[in-house]
């Protein structure tokens, strides 16, 4: 039996892995598993991205169901969930998926490969949620790149190496034609029960999400208007390109043809994924090695007061509230706040990252570690630590009119709104005297 397992894909049309399986296989049955590794580390059961991804899987089971299949759907341990489906296999059993390249997707895969090869079964797996993984773009000698900027150059060469025209045309933005097989899914006579929520002991989240398309106009627009956090200049589409609910071939098509800025944000993804394979100790290291020496002041209640959104820094403010009731903060907002908890409360940037982690619709281990490590000056291409934003300057930059400020913080101006929780100035150079010490 063929088995697709959805993962981080949750769409039909231009999967890689589902085309492949479709194509080469007649009676293809697809498979989702709610990973419980991963659900039992979640703290706050009305997470907001479980109820996504509950909402995503039971649309493309109806999907499925409608074209006279099914989509199975578990919970549980992905390797117990797999031993028992290949065991109960009269003959061998083929899994097909998408690649996943953070550190315990790879650990998962390499088990369950295992129990597959041990059973005369096989393995495959294809690129689909980046453009360039891995291996696909490195130095001349060999090695990853660890800058950006000639990093994207060569993303960029190897990309219009193959095109055709000025159109875009590349193969490597070519959509799978998944349609075509729609014959070959297995055929079913009754459909399969769906898990709820309840049963996975997770409540329905009130959040609503972001729509699955940004406007023509928004990503033409991109480049002048991302920065302003009190505009509608961004795509809000992370959470969809985290789960695969978008094709990253189609909107990076479509990204080079209306906005190149745009584009650059896609390949930072791809950056920040190899940056993660090829150097897994980020995810709890910095990548210079020098930055784990920095004693991190870690003041608890400025840590809360920075989570609850009351430093006294207005912009600071409102991106924390924003996150807090929304799940999303804007981009220039994300630096700010990163490089105040890192810079002046000398915080550690791994507990902003595991807040971040917590509460971002979007969250993306690749691109919040990178995030991060590059507001705290630790790592890869990293902004320098004598880098500290200002977040006044940054108010009267981005934010002038108070437009996002006050959609957040509508207390800000009022005696309501506290002091600063510490002086900018003293706070830059504490900063730079620390950091100076410590990896000197």
């Amino acid at each position: 039996m063929t088995y697709f397992w959805f993962r981080r894909d949750l769409r039909l049309y231009d999967n890689a892995g589902l085309y492949h399986a479709l194509k080469e296989n007649d009676n293809v049955q697809t498979v989702f598993i709610f990973d419980q590794n991963i659900l039992d580390e979640l703290k706050d059961r009305s997470d907001p991205r479980v109820s996504f991804i509950h909402q995503e899987v039971k649309r493309l089971k109806n999907e499925l169901v409608q074209m006279g299949s099914d989509l199975l759907v578990f919970y549980g341990k992905p390797l117990e969930i797999w031993e028992t489906i290949i065991n109960s296999d009269s003959d061998s059993t083929k899994v097909v998926t998408n690649e996943d390249y953070e550190p315990y997707a790879l650990h998962r895969d390499h088990e369950i490969e295992a129990i597959l090869n041990i059973q005369g079964g096989s393995f495959e797996k294809y690129k689909d949620h980046l453009i360039f993984a891995k291996n696909e773009i490195l130095k001349k000698d060999g090695k990853p790149y660890t800058v950006f900027t000639p990093y994207k150059r060569k993303w960029l060469e190897k990309l219009n190496s193959y095109n055709r025209s000025k159109e875009s045309n590349s193969y490597y933005f070519k959509s799978y034609p998944t349609a075509h097989y729609k014959r070959n899914y297995h055929v079913i006579n009754k459909p399969s029960q769906m898990i709820s929520l309840q049963e996975m002991n997770f409540k329905r989240t009130e959040l609503s999400f972001p729509v699955r398309q940004a406007s023509q106009e928004t990503i033409k627009k991109y480049d002048v208007q991302r920065d302003f956090p009190g505009i509608n200049g961004t795509s809000r589409l992370g959470i969809h390109y985290r789960f695969g609910t978008v094709s990253i071939r189609e909107k990076a098509r479509k990204s080079y043809i209306l906005n190149q800025t745009y584009l650059s944000e896609l390949i930072w993804r791809d950056f920040y994924a190899q940056i993660l394979y090829h150097f897994p100790e980020v995810e709890t290291h910095a990548f210079r090695k020098k930055y784990d020496r920095i004693p991190w002041r870690n003041d608890e209640h400025e840590f809360k007061q920075w989570c609850l959104g009351k430093t006294g820094y207005p912009l600071v403010d409102a991106g924390m509230r924003e996150l807090n009731q929304t799940g999303y903060m804007h981009n220039r907002v994300r630096m700010v706040v990163a490089s105040f908890l890192t810079k002046h409360l000398l915080i550690d940037w791994r507990k902003g990252e595991a807040y971040f982690a917590e509460k971002l619709l979007d969250f993306d281990l690749a691109s919040n570690n990178g995030g991060w490590q590059w507001a705290a000056g630790c790592g890869t291409d990293a902004a320098p630590y004598f880098r500290i934003f200002n977040p006044s300057s940054q108010l009267q930059k981005f934010d002038r009119e108070l437009e996002y400020v006050m959609k957040w913080v509508p207390e800000f101006g009022s005696p309501d709104y506290p002091q600063p929780i510490v002086d900018h100035k003293f706070a830059r150079e504490r900063c730079l005297e620390t950091y100076k010490r410590a990896i000197s």
